[in-house]
């Protein structure tokens, strides 16, 4: 019997079968996508923009076909004579589901707009800018005395200011004499002078004395989300922040999925830098736009990723990053400029600042979270841990410094888990359930109630309650386990097990109900066995990863735990402790360092001296290479266990009690996991 086609919607992992001939707008609504639409399906109103994939995608199983969707019809092409469309760009409401696809929903065509997760940490930050604004009053032209308008601007720089050793680009050379006869041999000039070189380069000019300031980005390119930070070069005060999905989740959630999409896709790696390179460009003109400046005045931009968004970033197929001896392009910092990136929204002559990785799998954000954090002047043995879609991890004090990295997936961002979605306005992002009653108490963002205190539904009737992001599904798997809805191995137990009827039958294990909002119109959300399946694999990865590090520095114990990245700021300790995410410690020495990463690329952005700083530390960090240790292994599969199957976690047990209940295989879905586990 043939299949209908499989239609798969990037960033939220949901997917279904639909006859031939569905349109992607109804696909999307009965998935729950968040897909927007206001006309009707007619195709007036363009909200529900979408970008199909075409390839093979072996994360999803499938092979997408160039005819998977229906041929542009006239609609569309209506549109996109009076208004445009972007390359690639399909309307949901028209194009039609011919073969198995995959569907990125945009950021402009979500309707919940998404919550930055990775917000500036407030920070002192000693102010000594790569690139700083000089003002100069030029001599005019003799003809007696023959040299030309840049040769008297080094002079007029050398003799106001000291400045020697100076270049100027093409970009900024063919437009210097109009604005030097325009302010009457009076400009300024915006002069940047690496770390590494005693040159100086002349990034751009403005007629007269500029007193509109001089702007930076710090932007922390991560696998699942974009944060950037627009910064003033003077002060260091954070003008404004954004986030965005990382477009490149449809050509897959997780690095080795990308890294397969560019070895089985000729060309794949160029659509991924393409795609992000675009929105990036996207979010400097938004965050121009809030700060109300002219993008004109971004004058530098500093990145931290991982390895493989770092060659992505750069143009650089990252196919030798999916296999041993995993070698990167290169590990050293990057100094290029904007228009060398394929950056268009900036000035081309925009100076571009790349932190250097540690290794192959231990990327420039990596060395950003041991820039802000420094864990190479603690007394104390410290563990880092930046979690995301790939962990990075960082082990060490004053005598030695470990890194390796984890591959976690996306679980713990919301992705690939049945209600999850990011976090956007309506997501649950906290939650509490009752030890006795078995009854669940939330709290969504975009609200500071909970769920069962008075005004609470009319302080959401506006977003809605609309899914579950990474922290929610985080504490729900841990506040399950807590309250002995599910037990030790993390199989959710049946109502007559758990005593409860929220839990209830999902083909052959079990689900956990935390909000009907179906008769409403809304949303159905729960717990299931897969997705508590995801949270233990993400956990157990995060959880080898650090033991292995312990291992390398021969100990049982860690003095202290640091949080860093959008699940450090969001996730409580006790939580993290229960699911057994971390190694055990005092509850009180385990802190949240916030958006780490992206404070280290402001660091970097604002202080000059800490480019050479990190770039010297990272060249002494130890790297341990997960994918090779034996023992990997091991502690991977005794960390599946929540918390842990042998690691005692003595500090937890002082303040939090775990009930001993064990459903095992009288629980039908466990013997379906074991056999599913057996064929596959």
């Amino acid at each position: 019997m043939t299949k209908d086609p499989l239609v798969v919607f990037t960033p939220s992992g949901k997917r279904g079968r639909f006859p031939k001939g569905t349109r992607v707008l109804a696909a999307a609504r009965s998935l729950g996508v968040d897909l927007d639409s206001v006309c009707g399906g007619r195709g007036i109103c363009s909200k529900c923009q979408i970008t199909p994939s075409y390839g093979d995608f072996p994360k999803h199983g499938v092979t997408v076909a160039k005819d998977a969707l229906s041929d542009w019809n006239s609609v569309e092409q209506r549109y996109d004579e009076k208004r445009g469309l972007k390359p690639g760009r399909r309307l949901g409401c028209q194009a039609t589901v011919q073969s198995d696809i995959v569907i990125d929903v945009p950021p402009e065509s979500q309707v919940h707009k998404q919550v930055v997760r990775k917000a500036a940490s407030t920070r002192q930050i000693e102010m000594a800018p790569a690139t700083r604004l000089y003002f100069i009053e030029v001599e005019e032209p003799d003809m007696h005395v023959p040299t030309g308008d840049l040769e008297r601007i080094e002079r007029a720089l050398e003799t106001g200011w000291g400045i020697t050793n100076v270049k100027m680009n093409l970009s900024v050379l063919s437009k210097i004499q109009r604005i030097l006869r325009k302010a009457d041999w009076k400009i300024t000039v915006a002069v940047h002078k690496p770390h590494n070189s005693d040159q100086s380069t002349i990034i751009t000019a403005f007629p007269g004395l500029h007193e509109s300031g001089l702007f930076g980005l710090a932007i922390d390119l991560g696998s699942t989300t974009v944060a950037a930070h627009l910064t003033d070069l003077a002060t260091g005060e954070v003008m404004a922040s954004s986030g965005i999905m990382n477009p490149q989740i449809r050509f897959g959630e997780d690095l080795m999925s990308r890294v397969s999409y560019s070895m089985m896709n000729e060309g794949g790696d160029k659509e991924m830098t393409t795609a992000v390179r675009e929105a990036i460009d996207t979010l400097a003109r938004e965050l121009a736009d809030e700060a109300k400046i002219d993008i004109g005045q971004i004058m530098e931009t500093v990145f931290v990723c991982n390895p493989v968004m770092h060659h992505l970033l750069l143009g650089i197929d990252p196919v030798e990053l999916g296999q041993a001896p995993f070698a990167l392009a290169t590990s050293d910092s990057v100094s290029i400029n904007a228009q060398e990136l394929g950056l268009t929204a900036l000035l081309p002559s925009a100076q571009i600042y790349v932190l250097p990785c540690i290794a192959g799998h231990v990327g420039a954000d990596a060395a950003a979270v041991a820039l802000s954090e420094e864990p190479d002047k603690s007394e104390d043995l410290v563990l880092m841990v930046d979690v995301g879609t790939n962990a990075e991890i960082l082990l060490g004090n004053t005598t030695r410094v470990l890194a390796c990295s984890s591959p976690t997936g996306p679980a713990f961002e919301g992705a690939q888990i049945s209600s999850g979605q990011r976090a956007a306005p309506g997501a649950i992002e906290a939650i509490a359930i009752d030890p006795i009653t078995k009854e669940p108490r939330f709290r969504v963002i975009g609200c500071n109630l909970w769920s069962d205190h008075e005004g609470f539904a009319e302080a959401t009737a506006t977003t809605g309650i609309t899914g579950i992001c990474g922290s929610g599904i985080i504490e729900a798997v841990a506040e399950m386990r807590m309250a002995g809805l599910m037990d030790a191995s993390g199989l959710i137990g049946s109502a007559e097990q758990t005593g409860t009827p929220r839990c209830l039958p999902d083909g052959r294990t079990h689900e956990y109900l935390i909000f009907d909002g179906t008769a409403e119109g809304g949303p159905r959300i729960t717990v299931t066995q897969g997705d508590v399946r995801a949270i233990q694999l993400a956990k157990s990865a995060l959880y080898a990863g650090a033991r292995l590090l312990m291992d390398e520095m021969e100990v049982e114990t860690v003095d202290r735990v640091v949080l860093a990245g959008a699940f450090g700021a969001h996730i409580s300790p006790k939580h993290a402790m229960v699911l057994g995410m971390i190694p055990d410690v005092s509850l009180d020495k385990v802190t949240s360092a916030g958006n780490a990463a992206g404070t280290g690329a402001r660091i970097a952005l604002c202080n000059v001296d800490a480019r050479a700083r990190i770039e010297k530390l990272v060249r002494e960090i130890t790297k341990v290479e997960t994918a090779i240790e034996p023992k990997f292994q091991e502690h991977f599969v005794a960390a599946n266990a929540i918390p842990h199957k042998t690691a005692p976690y003595p500090e937890l047990q002082k303040v939090v009690t775990l009930p001993d209940v064990g459903f095992g295989a009288s629980n039908s879905g466990e013997g379906g996991n074991r056999r599913r586990r057996r064929r596959g």
